[in-house]
């Protein structure tokens, strides 16, 4: 009988956690069909995007709300730093209550969305409204469905460039874990300029694989201490992947368990009074030596104290560690989300909720519900 995770699948259908067990251990078979995608499609994005992105003047927005924001929030400044092109992180949310603060009329404007579901009010929103207050706007969406108003609506339209995901990145479950790394990493090989996508794609695949063997049952010991804290940390594009990590707690908790994503640095001013003996604080290590150093110096500073139950590390070394190359933070962070996505679970598990539905009552949807979305001109 096939194990996931430390259990069967019989076991994971019972605790009503299958789907999200199943979307966690296929990541890498995902990233390895994403290869595929990008075999089969880069050409055509790539004639989309044509020169924008050597084009100073351009404008380059990464959006989406939640994890989706979260994506572009780690891609960004890798992004930004190897091309002419203006490339930001901004939520929709944001987007949506600020425009005027973002959005020129007379810069070309590239908006790129991520999105699972592909029917977040606010991503279609956000798409009409830059379609309204920017002249010549073009978009690119990144999605995993197929179905999704924001992919169908782009149908037939040249200012607009749909580029699916694997069907499998589609999650069943109520938090993103299949669709997170596949659209982070599709961002970062459409965008860059003269990555080996496939060569990184397949590597990234080998290391994943290692990794779920190597960490399932630490993980699963890990999440058997009771923790009414956990505090996420990350310097650099791992500062939003800390984000992403805090967030999949909380979802999958159901709240029970209060989640805090900080940098290292910024950890010392004021966030280190959330820490008691019933908190766990995980830190993501940068490949960037310089960072490093300041990541050690606040571990050995937290150890000393001695007031978190535990304090780990997850990188190339360290308590959960891949001897993953020295690539680019944003490159890696699917690899070590990989880490916290199962924490998050195996806490749902050990606190008695269903992971694939922690919000029975519908407090909290899949897809958000209930937005208004008001006229920008109003």
């Amino acid at each position: 009988m096939t194990t996931l995770l430390e259990r069967d699948a019989q076991s994971w259908r019972d605790l009503g956690g299958l789907a999200t067990a199943e979307e966690i251990v296929q990541q890498p078979a995902v990233w390895r069909a994403l290869a595929g995608v990008l075999a089969a499609e880069g050409q055509r994005v790539a004639d989309f995007l044509g020169p924008c992105l050597d084009d100073p003047r351009q404008r380059v927005i990464l959006t989406g709300a939640g994890s989706s924001a979260y994506v572009g929030e780690i891609a960004a400044a890798q992004l930004d730093a190897g091309c002419a092109a203006d490339v930001r992180a901004l939520a929709t949310t944001s987007l949506l209550t600020h425009h005027e603060l973002y959005l020129d009329p007379a810069a070309p404007t590239l908006l790129v969305s991520f999105a699972r579901s592909g029917e977040s009010p606010e991503s279609l929103a956000a798409v009409n409204l830059v379609r309204s207050v920017v002249p010549g706007a073009r978009f690119l969406h990144i999605t995993c469905n197929a179905a999704g108003s924001l992919a169908t609506q782009a149908a037939g339209d040249p200012a607009a460039c749909v580029l699916l995901m694997p069907p499998a990145s589609c999650d069943r479950g109520f938090a993103m874990t299949s669709s997170f790394t596949s659209m982070l990493l599709a961002a970062l090989c459409v965008l860059s300029r003269g990555a080996d996508a496939a060569g990184r794609l397949d590597r990234l695949a080998h290391l994943g694989e290692r990794a779920l063997a190597d960490w399932s049952a630490s993980v699963a010991r890990l999440a058997q201490r009771p923790a009414q804290r956990v505090v996420y940390l990350g310097s650099g594009p791992l500062e939003a992947l800390a984000k992403e990590a805090a967030l999949k707690i909380l979802e999958l908790t159901g709240g029970r368990i209060l989640a805090l994503a900080e940098s290292p640095l910024g950890f010392r001013h004021g966030p280190k009074s959330v820490l008691d003996e019933t908190s766990q604080v995980i830190l993501f290590a940068s490949t960037k030596p310089l960072a490093r150093r300041y990541d050690d110096d606040l571990l050995a500073e937290l150890r000393r104290d001695g007031i978190a139950a535990d304090v780990l590390t997850v990188g190339q070394c360290g308590d959960f560690a891949a001897e993953a190359p020295a690539w680019p933070d944003a490159w890696l962070a699917p690899l070590w989300l990989m880490m916290a996505q199962q924490y998050a679970l195996q806490q749902s598990v050990r606190l008695n909720l269903r992971p694939d539905n922690p919000f029975a009552g519908g407090i909290v949807n899949r897809v958000v519900q209930g937005v208004t979305i008001h006229d920008h001109a109003a």
